[in-house]
């Protein structure tokens, strides 16, 4: 799974664009908002991804987003969670609705997160750009209900 978030403006109008490769097969998953942020369509396309996978599997996520990967990776979104949606002791964790849903996902599959430099031809990364920003111009965006 390929996956990209866009916005114009932060916060403004933002897309996110998904490519899903598995056996030979490929879908591709896009949705304009009205008012959201980056991080927040960074991980929406992981989101909306996951929910299109049909059975229980092993998914890698690539994505040009150090912010979501990192916070999967080294453990911060579930730490995050265990500490009430705190980041510390004095900040709230950001995004803590699309972090809920993300960590539930993950637990119906093996997913691996792995990074990759936007912006850099590679394909299927420049697609999900496309996608991303394509979608934030349609006139069919939909309200972020907790842009942050």
């Amino acid at each position: 799974m390929y996956t990209d978030g866009a916005c114009s403006g932060n916060p403004g109008p933002g897309g996110y664009g998904v490519v899903l490769l598995y056996k030979g097969h490929r879908k591709e998953l896009s949705q304009g908002y009205k008012n959201t942020t980056n991080n927040r369509m960074e991980m929406m396309a992981v989101i909306k991804g996951l929910e299109a996978v049909k059975e229980p599997c092993a998914v890698d996520v690539y994505s040009d987003s150090k912010y979501l990967v990192d916070s999967i990776n080294k453990g911060w979104a579930a730490r995050w969670r265990d500490n009430n949606w705190m980041r510390n002791k004095k900040e709230k964790a950001l995004n803590v609705d699309l972090w809920g849903k993300l960590l539930s996902l993950l637990d119906k599959y093996q997913v691996s997160f792995y990074w990759v430099k936007g912006h850099a031809e590679i394909e299927e990364n420049e697609r999900c750009d496309f996608l991303a920003t394509e979608a934030l111009k349609n006139s069919d965006l939909l309200e972020d209900t907790q842009p942050t």
